[in-house]
């Protein structure tokens, strides 16, 4: 009897092994289904729809924004204070002055700083405002990151990232959208010059034939 061909190259034999790199092909190799490749195309959403995803951020974004702000609040905190335990002294054994020495003053600026970030996140997720929160995530990591804490700035710097990036393709789609349905701009400008165009007048110096 002749064997049966397979296409994917991983046999016939229904031993577990083979049955795990089916499993890890149906993982890795799904195809996409029509239903879920409709939900990302912007073409299966109407103007209106697209407007309303620009104007705020959906649930899963919002939920992102109010579980981020409470613990980049916890963080900045975290940070600051250690940044005041491990601060140099301000003289150094000989009496000169430390120049690795910063002023207590500096960590309370900063921290109050990193709140006030922090704060602006809650607002802008609760208002569902998702390029303004795309904004203050970065800022918040970016300051983060200039402290040296880059285990924790790098984090709320991909979010920023995501949260603008999803900001753009939506701009993009409603652009792209919008251009579709609406006339183009030549032809509306080559309709209003038609429009303004005055009409040709009578010749007075024409005599007609007798």
């Amino acid at each position: 009897m002749p064997a049966r061909s397979d296409p994917d190259g991983f046999g016939d034999d229904p031993g577990p092994a083979s049955a795990f790199r089916r499993r890890l092909r149906n993982a890795f190799l799904k195809p996409v289904t029509q239903e879920a490749s409709s939900i990302d195309s912007p073409v299966s959403r109407s103007v209106q729809e697209l407007e309303a995803a620009v104007r705020s951020a959906d649930d899963k974004e919002r939920l992102i924004g109010l579980v981020a702000a409470p613990v980049a609040a916890a963080v900045g905190i975290l940070v600051i204070s250690a940044l005041i335990v491990n601060d140099p002294p301000a003289r150094l054994k000989d009496g000169q002055v430390n120049p690795l020495h910063v002023s207590l003053s500096l960590y309370h600026d900063l921290g109050a700083l990193v709140l006030v970030l922090s704060v602006l996140m809650l607002v802008t997720a609760m208002w569902r405002k998702r390029l303004y929160l795309g904004i203050v995530t970065a800022l918040y990591g970016l300051a983060l990151f200039n402290l040296h804490y880059w285990g924790f700035g790098v984090p709320f710097i991909f979010l920023s990232a995501w949260l603008l990036v999803r900001a753009y393709r939506l701009q993009r789609d409603l652009r792209e959208a919008t251009e579709g349905s609406s006339p183009s701009k030549a032809a509306t400008q080559r309709a209003g010059a038609v429009a303004r165009r005055p009409l040709p007048r009578a010749n007075r110096r024409y005599t007609p034939p007798r």
